[in-house]
């Protein structure tokens, strides 16, 4: 599971002329998934975007989490995360998850995220999305849970 997690100050997402979430304060998160991708990925992917420390403190140091500073989670499925562009100028997507599995884990990740009590709002899966975003700082981090077990 990839993702892309940017900090902002507000993001909103929006599919066939229609917002299907915002928020103020908190993450956008871009999130791709695997083919092989597992439920532990899911979990993992959803603890470590509620507990990512990049929110200032009060000396302006980057020590808070999404949930230390009471701010939500934009997460829009993005299945393009996987593209492989490797010798070739159009990607491959065979690397991502079949639609089903991917939902799937992609609305399992949002639980375990409200389940750590940061609110969620969503994309709507399969949809071409317009994703708006004010990103703060910039900050921006790539995660993958292959790289960590």
């Amino acid at each position: 599971m990839r993702a892309v997690v940017q900090r902002v100050t507000q993001a909103s997402v929006t599919s066939g002329g229609v917002e299907s979430g915002r928020i103020g304060a908190g993450l956008l998160v871009l999130l791709g998934v695997e083919t092989g991708d597992t439920d532990r990925d899911a979990q993992y992917m959803a603890a470590k975007i509620c507990k990512l420390r990049i929110f200032d403190d009060e000396n302006g140091k980057m020590n808070l989490s999404v949930r230390d500073v009471g701010g939500s989670v934009l997460c829009v499925s993005q299945f393009t995360l996987l593209g492989d562009a490797r010798g070739q100028n159009r990607p491959a997507y065979i690397r991502a998850e079949r639609p089903e599995e991917a939902d799937r884990l992609y609305e399992k990740t949002c639980l375990e995220m409200e389940n750590a009590g940061v609110p969620v709002e969503k994309g709507v899966f399969r949809t071409h999305m317009a994703v708006s975003l004010v990103n703060d700082g910039p900050v921006t981090l790539l995660l993958d849970s292959r790289k960590t077990f």
